[in-house]
């Protein structure tokens, strides 16, 4: 996995959608892992349902850049993001 920094040192306010999404996954790997103390499943609990929606405000917010863009003048033109076939 990625980097393993501390809740204190991990600032999801200024990370990245995809520092965001790792770092959930470790918080997941790690409660999982069934190792931790009641008290250490409790803090990576909470720091897990931080992260989530901390990546949730991120698609939220390209949600709304999208739609802003897809915008043609005074109506909004909605269109599903469609992934190119390989």
């Amino acid at each position: 996995m990625g980097q393993h920094q501390s809740p204190q040192t991990f600032d999801e306010s200024t990370a990245s959608f995809e520092q965001v999404l790792e770092r959930l996954q470790g918080v997941v790997e790690r409660l999982e892992s069934g190792e931790l103390k009641l008290e250490e499943s409790l803090a990576a609990f909470e720091e897990g349902i931080r992260l989530a929606r901390a990546g949730e405000r991120r698609l939220d917010e390209v949600e709304r850049r999208v739609e802003q863009l897809l915008s043609s003048g005074d109506t909004l033109e909605t269109r599903a993001l469609v992934e190119k076939e390989p």
